[in-house]
């Protein structure tokens, strides 16, 4: 079982999955630049050159955790890095349903800004509306690549699971979630983040910004993730996808790890499993090598392009 599948088993005692904080991103202000005006349900900062790459973070998560993606990929790519509202200290909106406006938002700024089938990248939940994304505009978007994020994480534990047989305990997630102080909150957070990051100094690095995300908000987006099966959705899909998984301190076998994994996707047209075996849940921080080379033979192939 990966890190983020520990945060679902222990979902009633748990309240978040971390963001990771950090340094502003990218060190060339020429090639850095802020979009203050927010499409609905995000945030967007831009930094580089290039094909257009849009970066979306998971739950609680802020932009940052894509820091060094960004340095890796800059001077090829123009990366266009999301911040979800209610997440790391982003305001909280009250629309619903809430990962269904991002997946439209997403939409809506490709067509404002004029990107041209945009690279989609996600982490964890941000791999999650990457295929949603992908799978309701086919062709809107270029080549998908999630960072351990599924299409329908309760399978994941359970490949018999359903929408309606999560329900129930996506509810009682949601009310405890919602329940909790913001002491009990930063808590749980800190605990539960050392299970899903190698590095102990990363720890203490996230934890006070993961603290700022917006209980109610993070309530309702875990709930929406529960209850939302793309498994059939992403057969529309019609670019090349990439899925990364984590497989680090795992109990499975590499074999059923994948195995899992494949059934996520196994409808979309083009697609490839990956399992990194050193990485936690952030597998950007526990194997960035991995993981940029990974990403780099998959945009190099003929498909991608």
């Amino acid at each position: 079982m990966n890190h983020f599948l520990f945060f679902l088993v222990a979902a009633p005692l748990l309240t978040v999955i971390p963001c990771l904080a950090g340094e502003t991103l990218g060190n060339d202000p020429a090639a850095h630049t802020t979009n203050s005006s927010r499409p609905g349900s995000f945030s967007v900062e831009v930094v580089g050159h290039g094909k257009p790459m849009i970066l979306i973070p998971g739950l609680t998560c802020g932009g940052s955790v894509w820091n060094t993606t960004v340095e890796h990929f800059k001077a090829r790519y123009e990366c266009h890095i999301l911040a979800l509202a209610g997440f790391a200290g982003e305001p909280a909106i009250a629309a619903k349903p809430m990962l269904e406006n991002v997946r439209n938002d997403i939409a809506v700024y490709i067509r404002q800004k004029k990107l041209a089938q945009p690279v989609i990248v996600g982490h964890s939940l941000g791999g999650f509306l990457s295929f949603w994304i992908a799978a309701a505009e086919p062709t809107l978007v270029g080549p998908v690549i999630s960072v351990d994020g599924g299409t329908f994480f309760p399978a994941l534990m359970d490949p018999k699971a359903t929408r309606e047989s999560s329900k129930a305990g996506a509810e009682s997630l949601r009310q405890s979630m919602e329940g909790q102080t913001s002491e009990q909150f930063a808590a749980a957070n800190k605990m539960f983040l050392s299970y899903m990051i190698t590095d102990p100094k990363n720890l203490e690095l996230i934890a006070p910004i993961c603290a700022k995300s917006d209980p109610k908000a993070v309530s309702l987006a875990m709930y929406e993730l529960m209850t939302t099966d793309l498994r059939d959705e992403v057969a529309k899909i019609k670019t090349p996808v990439l899925l990364i998984g984590a497989g680090a301190a795992s109990p499975q076998g590499k074999k059923e790890i994948e195995d899992l994994y494949e059934a996520q996707v196994a409808k979309i047209p083009v697609h490839k499993v990956v399992i990194d075996e050193k990485a936690k849940h952030f597998i950007m921080l526990d194997d960035s090598d991995f993981l940029f080379s990974t990403m780099d033979n998959f945009l190099a192939a003929p498909a991608a392009k």
